[in-house]
């Protein structure tokens, strides 16, 4: 698996997001589903979806001649883990800062 910063580069760019939201939506894809993901060519469907193998976000499956695409649970899990430590700690601010309002009306 890669790491977070190489995840979320490769997540950066619209196209491969626009992939990445497809395959978590309906599930396995060949490439030539792909293409709709934006206006853009098969070659360069086939460079996106090389960098999202290298970053480790989806798995390449071979059926004879065709390409099945699929995003892999384990950088679901990496990201929502990440994503829910920094919850933790806006909401430990938030919650911070509502008791010091809360103490400040009091004073006045």
């Amino acid at each position: 698996m890669s790491n977070l910063s190489t995840i979320f580069a490769a997540l950066g760019d619209p196209t491969r997001f626009a992939i990445v939201e497809r395959l978590l939506k309906h599930g396995e894809q060949p490439a030539g589903e792909l293409l709709d993901a934006g206006p853009i060519s098969a070659p360069a469907i086939s460079r996106h979806l090389k960098v999202l193998r290298h970053a480790g976000i989806i798995d390449q499956r071979i059926d004879r001649q065709r390409r099945l695409y699929s995003v892999r649970p384990e950088a679901v899990q990496t990201i929502g883990a990440w994503t829910m430590t920094h919850r933790e700690f806006w909401q430990s601010s938030l919650d911070r800062l509502e008791l010091a309002l809360q103490q400040e009306s009091v004073r006045k």
